[in-house]
């Protein structure tokens, strides 16, 4: 491991392994490794697939209802709030591990439900742009976050100009676009061992001496896993989920949130600790409630307020609390 007195691979790790491996992947492709492979490899491997370079306009600037106006269907509406609910829950997992690799304080309620609002913000504007899909909190970034150390917002408004660059300059963005997707997956197994430890790292405050809390962590986590895959593979093998009736919007409300790990898991762990004999001092200890009642009010840390007010006076409309 090569390592110095200013951190440079420690700040800069990801960035120099995708140059690295993506400079690789197109001396490979340039040189023609790729030329008798499969299909699959030609699409996951290649540095040059479908003419996504050559085919991106220099500059291309995105504009409300580009695709048509906009149309309404109840059904698909139910459908999209089903979606919605999994990425709030989702989200709510990234803001926490956000909050401890960040070094900040306990993340208050008032600033989830403020992310939560903003989230929604977003959802807003990528339905009037067209987008191919919503916005949603990226839990890679909490996983990158916890590689570099890096949890600065100057780092994150930086990033979101560079972004909005590289939507406009179709050119740029192409180049972007054309990083193989396992070089993708590859750091998506990094973040993501980042992200996880972190859920588990809250274990910590609780008794796992205590069968109670056996049974709900391995038995949330075991269903958290078995239940998405079945919904996953029914639906790859049948082109639609198990629950299949004339209905669609009831079909996507059910299949779509039993399709999500977080979901299924945070729903089972909640319900079960929350039923489980609760009431009694022992259980409570054993549950941790107790190491976090000095958080529960916002102000109880004079440091809150420097890490959740928003910045250029915004937190004047948007406060804290």
């Amino acid at each position: 491991m090569v390592r110095g007195e200013r951190h440079v691979f420690d700040r800069f790790a990801v960035i120099f392994s995708v140059v690295i491996v993506w400079i690789y992947a197109h001396l490979l492709t340039v040189g023609g490794a790729y030329k008798n492979t499969g299909p699959k490899t030609q699409l996951s491997c290649r540095t040059d697939r479908a003419g996504i370079i050559g085919a991106a306009p220099w500059i291309r600037v995105p504009y409300p209802f580009q695709w048509g106006a906009p149309s309404f269907d109840a059904g698909e509406s139910f459908a999209m709030m089903a979606a919605s609910f999994v990425a709030l829950v989702e989200s709510t997992g990234t803001f926490i591990a956000v909050s401890r690799y960040a070094s900040a304080t306990p993340l208050p309620p008032s600033i989830l439900s403020r992310g939560i609002g903003w989230q929604g913000v977003g959802i807003l504007f990528s339905g009037i742009f067209g987008t191919g899909n919503g916005s949603s909190v990226s839990a890679e970034n909490a996983g990158l976050l916890a590689l570099t150390r890096v949890g600065s917002r100057r780092v994150v408004q930086i990033s979101a100009g560079f972004m909005i660059f590289f939507s406009i300059l179709g050119k740029f963005g192409a180049v972007f676009a054309s990083i193989p997707p396992p070089i993708i997956a590859a750091l998506y197994c990094l973040f993501f061992a980042y992200v996880g430890s972190a859920g588990l790292g809250l274990l910590q405050f609780c008794n796992l001496n205590s069968f109670r809390t056996k049974f709900i962590l391995g038995f949330s986590v075991f269903m958290g896993l078995s239940i998405p895959q079945y919904f996953n593979e029914y639906t790859a093998v049948n082109s639609y989920g198990p629950v299949h009736t004339r209905a669609r919007w009831f079909n996507d409300m059910i299949n779509v949130p039993f399709s999500s790990e977080a979901f299924v898991a945070g729903l089972l762990a909640m319900f079960l600790d929350v039923t489980l004999h609760r009431k009694d001092n022992a259980t409570r200890k054993d549950r941790g409630m107790h190491w976090w009642d000095k958080f529960r009010s916002f102000k109880t840390d004079t440091r809150s307020e420097e890490f959740y007010s928003l910045p250029f006076n915004l937190n004047k409309f948007f406060p804290s609390v």
